[in-house]
């Protein structure tokens, strides 16, 4: 996929037009033992079918299936994999410390235009001998995907490369996030505020306010990720490089009335 030969296309171009970062090309895939990746790896199939089990119900699901397995290693996993219950709790996500609050700035506003509304998320991929985190930034009008970055940490350097890479399509009046450390963090907020970005975080227990990302973890895992299982990174970053092309160009959603994220956004703006 990256192709080698400087005199065609550099390594940062090639890397920068398929969105993976040029640490990246590089990355190993962050690790665990053999029987861990296959835990992880059902536990995420079935929270896509079930995301508002919690750690008792997976584990009561895993040892149904066979597979002996207490609960606090689940809870280990899970939280290993970023996923918690979609239900509303006391605390949604880990926050950096000494955070500054935001309010939650889209309670009755109807969302009527295309860069009215920014939101990301984090969701995390299975590889045969490891797994990768992906961001992605999403117009909540359209759907369309404005960007996307993989990482084998959950730091916040690439969640501040794809919002860069977003801010250079467009700029949000609302930009949604959830608490967790790698969006509360002064890089990725002062960022927001340099260009006048209304910065909206999502309260405790307002555990639905991102599911339109949720929705495309869905349709990325069941379309593309489950079923063409990518062995390497650059292989993974190709893979997701191409759906998001169909999923924004080529897939049409009921809620657009049959319309192509891509389409809805840009006719919008017309």
């Amino acid at each position: 996929m990256i192709e080698h030969d400087m005199e065609r296309i550099s390594l940062s171009r090639q890397c920068e037009l398929i969105g993976l970062a040029r640490s990246s090309l590089y990355y190993e895939p962050a690790e665990e033992t053999v029987e861990n990746l296959m835990f992880m790896r059902l536990i995420d199939k079935q929270y896509m079918r079930t995301p508002f089990w919690g750690t008792r119900n997976m584990t009561w699901w895993l040892n149904e299936q066979g597979h002996e397995v207490n609960r606090k290693r689940v809870q280990r996993l899970m939280r290993l994999m970023g996923l918690e219950a979609i239900y509303p709790k006391p605390k949604t996500s880990e926050a950096a410390k000494e955070h500054r609050k935001y309010p939650y700035l889209l309670r009755n506003v109807e969302i009527v235009r295309p860069n009215q509304v920014w939101s990301t998320d984090i969701t995390y991929l299975p590889l045969p001998k490891g797994f990768m985190y992906l961001v992605a930034i999403m117009d909540w009008f359209s759907r369309y995907v404005l960007s996307w970055r993989l990482s084998n940490t959950l730091d916040s350097d690439f969640c501040l490369q794809a919002l860069e890479a977003a801010l250079g399509i467009a700029t949000p009046e609302i930009f949604n996030t959830d608490q967790g450390a790698q969006f509360t963090c002064r890089e990725f907020t002062s960022r927001l505020e340099e260009v006048d970005i209304a910065i909206s975080m999502d309260g405790r227990g307002r555990a639905l306010d991102n599911v339109f990302v949720e929705r495309l973890w869905r349709s990325l895992k069941y379309e593309e990720i489950y079923i063409w299982n990518h062995e390497t990174v650059p292989a993974l970053a190709k893979g997701v490089n191409k759906y998001f092309r169909f999923y924004n160009t080529e897939r049409p959603h009921q809620s657009l009335q049959n319309q192509t994220p891509r389409g809805v956004y840009e006719n919008s703006l017309q």
